[in-house]
């Protein structure tokens, strides 16, 4: 058996968020198999809340030397991870991104040939370099004037491996999205064997214990009770409070639920909120509503007793915190602390204007 409170103690250990850790950014990137990244520059946040002494230009050099790279992967969404990873966990992504496609844009594209497409597009991409989506979508419609230009662009988004290209997303500095493939951008070529087990376990080692359905919540993929049932022989089996069967490795850390756990202010868009079928283990269903709006944004949280217990927003030198209740004045001065500590890390050197608003105390 594991309680709830003891599963949020064994995820937030996972996540690196119990404390925080002496590690390069791009071990974390790996142990987390990425960080969501629909926006540009939450990755960061979320480096800083798990990562002692993490400075944004260490993930902006990165993702300089094409150590990391951010693309669709998981859910259909923009994920930053190391370019290994993004090498192996492309093609696994492929058979969700298909079916999107195929749902989405399937009647615009029975009377084309897409392969044909998908070959054109890689050339134009050779030939033009790196496209803003609008623009690759223009230039193929010239040929397919049947199709419309956003179709064809989700045609080459869900297809090809496309590498959205810096200075996007890089610190301090401001860029388009453009889109190079993987291939070009990193002189490699995807793994040509990736594996599902792998994926799984890793999934484990940074979200676990965990059920099928959390696997397929994280990853988009479905089908995958069988490589679990495969993988049953080496991994650890537990019963959650609802009964449901959780599979982990057997030696991952399952710290108790007596374990302290520090007010931290979680990313935007950060997948510890977004990668299980059942989220209870860090936030409420109630609470959620609150965090995910009904336009696909994921607000920044806030962390009280490793439960999400607020939301926080920052506008230059300030962070706004709105709690989901009441907070006991020791709360308060933790998260004080934490929000001071996020601008002391997001404007350097004016320590003097940096202001937390919405907190009592």
């Amino acid at each position: 058996m594991i309680s709830r409170r003891a599963l949020n103690r064994a995820t937030l250990a996972r996540q690196l968020l119990l404390r925080r850790h002496a590690m390069p950014a791009l071990q974390a990137v790996e142990h987390l198999v990425g960080l969501q990244a629909q926006a540009p520059f939450p990755p960061y946040f979320g480096l800083w809340s798990r990562l002692d002494g993490f400075q944004p230009q260490e993930l902006a050099r990165l993702l300089m030397e094409r150590d990391v790279v951010r693309l669709v992967l998981m859910r259909g969404t923009v994920h930053l991870v190391s370019a290994a990873d993004g090498l192996a966990l492309r093609p696994l992504a492929q058979p969700m991104l298909t079916k999107f496609l195929t749902a989405a844009h399937g009647p615009r594209l029975r009377e084309v040939d897409v392969d044909e497409i998908v070959k054109v597009g890689r050339e134009t991409l050779e030939q033009a370099g790196p496209l803003t989506a609008a623009k690759l979508g223009a230039a193929l419609a010239e040929r397919y004037p049947t199709v419309g230009a956003d179709t064809l662009a989700q045609v080459m988004r869900c297809l090809v491996p496309l590498v959205q290209v810096t200075p996007r997303a890089v610190w301090g500095r401001a860029g388009q999205t453009a889109y190079a493939t993987i291939e070009t951008w990193l002189g490699r070529e995807p793994h040509p064997e990736p594996s599902l087990e792998r994926m799984v376990l890793r999934y484990l080692a940074a979200f676990g214990p965990a059920t099928v359905a959390d696997v397929q919540a994280w990853s988009g993929l479905t089908g995958l009770r069988e490589i679990v049932e495969r993988l049953r022989p080496e991994l650890v089996r537990l019963e959650g409070d609802n009964g449901k069967e959780l599979f982990d490795l057997p030696d991952a850390p399952r710290p108790g639920a007596d374990v302290p756990a520090p007010v931290r202010l979680v990313a935007p868009f950060d997948n510890l909120l977004l990668s299980h079928a059942d989220r209870t283990r860090v936030i409420s269903d109630e609470h959620r509503a609150r965090v995910i709006t009904v336009n696909g944004q994921v607000l920044g949280t806030v962390l009280v007793d490793g439960f999400v217990r607020g939301v926080w927003r920052r506008d230059k030198h300030v962070v706004s915190v709105e709690p989901f209740a009441p907070l006991t004045p020791g709360q308060v001065e933790e998260v004080r602390a934490e929000a001071l500590a996020l601008l002391a890390f997001a404007e350097p050197g004016k320590s003097a204007v940096h202001e937390v608003r919405g907190i009592d105390g």
